[in-house]
C-alpha cells in the first residue's frame, strides 16, 4: 500500500483572520470610493490596496458595494448586547453612557470617522445606500430577541418586533443626521464622538415614549 500523502500548502485561515481581512477589504474600500468614487474604483484597486488579489476580494464579498458591509454591521453586537443589559426602569438612552471613555464601539475609535465618510457616500450612490439599509433591515431580528427576552415575551409576540423597528428607526436616522449635518473631515476626535453619543441619545429618547 502507497503511504497516505501529507497535507501541504498553507493552513486553513481563522475565523478571526478573515474578519480581519475583511474589515481591511472595507477600510480600503472606503479610501478609494471617498477618493475617486464607487464607479471608478475597481476590485483590483481594492485588493492591491490590501495586499491580496481581486479574486480574493470577491471570495469574501459579491460586489464591491458590498465590501463596506463590515463596517456598518461592526456595532450591531454590541448595539444587542446593550439592549440586553438596558435595566427595567432605565431610561432607553442611558444605554449610551454619556462618559467618553464608556463610549460603544461602535461610537469611539477610528473607525467613527470612516463609517462617517462611508454613511455620506449613501447619500449619493444608490448601491451603497442599498447595503447600508440592508444592514438595518437584518438588525431589526436581533433587536427584536434582545427586547422579547429583557421583557420576558414568547419569541411569537409582536411588541418586540414593533419596538426593535422604532429603536432601529432611531439609530439610523442618528448616525444620518450625525453624519450629514454634524461632522466634518477635520472635526476634533473627542468632540465628534461626544457628539455622536448625543446625537444617538437624543433619538433614543423620543423612540423611547414608544418603548417604554
Amino acid at each position: 500500500m502507497t503511504a497516505a500523502r501529507g497535507r501541504t500548502g498553507r493552513p486553513p485561515l481563522t475565523e478571526e483572520r478573515r474578519a480581519e481581512i475583511r474589515l481591511e477589504i472595507a477600510r480600503a474600500a472606503v479610501n478609494l470610493f471617498v477618493a475617486q468614487g464607487v464607479a471608478a474604483t475597481t476590485g483590483e484597486q481594492i485588493g492591491q490596496a490590501v495586499g491580496v488579489s481581486a479574486r480574493t476580494v470577491w471570495r469574501y464579498f459579491p460586489s464591491k458595494e458590498s465590501c463596506v458591509r463590515p463596517l456598518f454591521s461592526a456595532g450591531i453586537d454590541v448595539i444587542v448586547d446593550c439592549l440586553r443589559e438596558w435595566a427595567p426602569g432605565q431610561p432607553l438612552e442611558e444605554i449610551f453612557d454619556p462618559r467618553p471613555a464608556a463610549a460603544p464601539a461602535f461610537v469611539a475609535g477610528p473607525e467613527r470617522a470612516t463609517v462617517g465618510a462611508l454613511v455620506r457616500l449613501t447619500r449619493t450612490e444608490p448601491g451603497l445606500r442599498a447595503i447600508w439599509l440592508q444592514t438595518y433591515d437584518e438588525a431589526e431580528p436581533a433587536f427584536a430577541r434582545a427586547l422579547g427576552e429583557r421583557a420576558g415575551l414568547p419569541a411569537d409576540d409582536l411588541r418586540p418586533t414593533i419596538q426593535a423597528a422604532m429603536f432601529n428607526a432611531a439609530l439610523r436616522a442618528a448616525v444620518e443626521h450625525y453624519a450629514w449635518r454634524v461632522e466634518g473631515e477635520n472635526a476634533d476626535a473627542a468632540r465628534a464622538e461626544a457628539e455622536l453619543a448625543d446625537t444617538m441619545r437624543s433619538a433614543l429618547a423620543f423612540a423611547a415614549r414608544g418603548l417604554s
